[in-house]
């Protein structure tokens, strides 16, 4: 099985040449930890209703329309052409929107963790050529509305499976489990071990010691990574949710580092 991960209290008081302080122990009912939703960008925060109105529900069935090549699909709203997928292959109108689009579908993966097509950003890009509301300008209202919510949509979607965290939230939203990012985690021990790296890295005095321990948060994140891939794997979705908090943890702690340096 998977385990968890433990403190890294000696190691930083390593890399910080000094003895770190362990800030007097939270009784354990009341120690709590918050785990809430990372940072969102500029494109959700503009772009937050539209984002809103595509996530699938949890009960929600999913398009079989197939990615990139445009094999499979509806049929084109303006020529009429079968296999029409995000935009049509035979006149190049773009399509509406499909909310129920699986992300994998969109870049022609295969619905999984461990996303090993390493061109994810070549696809994107070859979408966005197709699908950017700027390159419609002369197309009708209506067309360009349609641009406007693809080129979101796939966005949306390489956003969510280029990163670890998002992608393993994504696939449990997928199998109908909904994570509340604000739920609080009874864990003094991972309380314990955040503030010993807050606290490592406000005083950390040069940027090879904040390297140093950013490489040790990635440790950290890569290890709960390959707990959640197992854990989802077998059909254990208890321990699967319980992966992406702690990556959350190492996650956000690991952007605090990248903000000093």
């Amino acid at each position: 099985m998977w385990r968890r991960a433990g403190s890294i209290c000696l190691h930083l008081s390593r890399i910080a040449g000094r003895r770190v302080r362990r800030p007097p122990q939270p009784p354990a009912p009341t120690a709590t930890c918050s785990t809430s939703a990372f940072a969102s960008s500029s494109f959700h925060h503009n772009l937050g209703t539209f984002l809103d109105s595509i996530r699938v529900p949890p009960s929600r069935s999913l398009s079989n329309q197939a990615g990139g090549d445009g094999s499979i699909g509806g049929e084109c709203w303006s020529c009429g052409a079968k296999g029409a997928f995000l935009s049509c292959g035979s006149c190049r109108s773009v399509q509406p929107v499909d909310p129920a689009v699986d992300y994998f579908r969109i870049f022609g993966l295969d619905r999984g963790y461990d996303v090993k097509d390493t061109n994810l950003e070549g696809k994107y890009k070859d979408w966005q050529k197709k699908l950017h509301p700027d390159l419609v300008h002369s197309k009708s209202e209506k067309e360009r509305d349609f641009a406007a919510g693809q080129s979101a949509l796939v966005i949306e979607a390489y956003r969510t499976l280029s990163k670890p965290l998002p992608r393993a939230l994504y696939l449990l939203q997928l199998e109908g489990i909904h994570v509340d990012e604000e739920k609080t985690i009874n864990d003094p021990e991972l309380l314990m071990e955040m503030m010993e790296i807050r606290e490592a890295v406000s005083e950390a005095g040069d940027s090879e010691t904040l390297k140093k321990i950013q490489s040790q948060m990635k440790r950290k994140l890569e290890t709960w990574s390959k707990a959640f891939q197992e854990a989802f794997d077998k059909r254990d979705f208890d321990g699967a949710v319980e992966a992406t908090q702690r990556m959350r943890y190492y996650e956000r702690a690991m952007e605090e580092t990248v903000k000093k340096l």
